[in-house]
């Protein structure tokens, strides 16, 4: 009981930490790449702090739903946050189903559509009608390619599919090459990324995410971007964990601990330079040609179970 509320705290307090730094990287190598000087690596807990000292505003159409969800939005990400070790694998007593994971962030997704829907802007209508769309055709995606992985680790328990690959590695499990491609697609798309969307544009044409937070402002605005740059985090540590888990702690420990702290700081930044270089030398893709690039991401995970049933 005491290994798994020592793992709850300091598993929420690191990714919580480290969001804002890996968000700022991310856009610091597209700035660089496109030849400029790009934010400092620090910006993004600036902006949280000078969005949690502003003034809430409510639009006279906004209900209830509008001051709740970012509330929400950051519970049901902090929830699948604790099911993704970072810090270590914990022995027992914590649940880390991966349907239960993918519903979390399915949840804080609708209400991250719902509060765009609720203010009546046409903005933010228009944002959370384009979410769902898109989500009709990924969710699907990103269920084939959770069952992939679980077909191949022969388990649905996130630290135990940590466990396998800590204890193992790629030669044993040589399809988990093609599951990761479909999780670096599931992490653009759901993260809302170049070639799907520009999180760092407010263009009416082609945004998204931003659509849906333009009523949210002050600690209700940060509270958003923070959930969207945790959602980012764990998504991305679920793909470094299951292809690259060096380092990971397997127990409570100081030294593994520390060790788990540094190495997944490490990854993390190495995968976001690889995400930055990715949006850099990509275009935004048309909406209507979305589900092509989706695609791509269900036949890799297709062709992870028919290569695991030949062999």
């Amino acid at each position: 009981m005491l290994e798994t509320l020592i793992y709850v705290i300091l598993n929420l307090a690191f990714v919580i930490l480290i969001s804002p730094l890996v968000m700022m990287l991310t856009r610091k190598v597209k700035a660089l790449a496109q030849g400029r000087v790009g934010p400092p690596l620090l910006q993004g807990y600036f902006n949280l702090f000078k969005l949690l000292h502003k003034e809430i505003i409510y639009s006279p159409n906004a209900s209830f739903i509008t001051r709740l969800a970012p509330y929400l939005s950051f519970g049901f990400v902090m929830g699948a946050a604790a099911m993704v070790p970072v810090v270590f694998i914990p022995s027992g007593g914590l649940t880390g189903n991966i349907i239960l994971f993918l519903y979390l962030l399915v949840s804080a997704k609708f209400f991250m559509a719902l509060t765009g829907l609720d203010a009546g802007s046409t903005f933010g209508g228009m944002g959370a009608s384009r979410e769902m769309s898109l989500s009709a055709i990924m969710e699907p995606v990103t269920i084939t390619a959770v069952a992939a992985l679980a077909f191949v680790l022969k388990t649905i328990e996130i630290p135990q599919m940590f466990a396998l690959t800590t204890a193992g590695s790629l030669a044993q499990y040589p399809t988990l090459i093609l599951i990761a491609l479909s999780l670096f697609i599931v992490l653009i798309v759901e993260t809302a990324r170049i070639p799907v969307d520009n999180p760092e544009t407010h263009l009416e044409l082609t945004m998204i995410h931003e659509a849906m937070t333009l009523e949210q402002t002050g600690p209700k605005l940060a509270l958003m971007e923070l959930s969207h740059g945790v959602k980012q985090t764990v998504l991305m540590a679920l793909l470094i964990n299951i292809i690259f888990p060096w380092g990971l702690a397997t127990e409570l420990s100081f030294s593994g601990v520390l060790l788990s702290l540094v190495s997944f700081a490490v990854k993390a930044a190495v995968l976001a330079v690889v995400i930055g270089i990715f949006e850099s030398v990509l275009a935004k893709i048309r909406l209507f040609r979305l589900p092509s690039f989706m695609t791509l991401a269900l036949f890799f995970s297709f062709a992870t179970i028919v290569f695991e049933l030949l062999a």
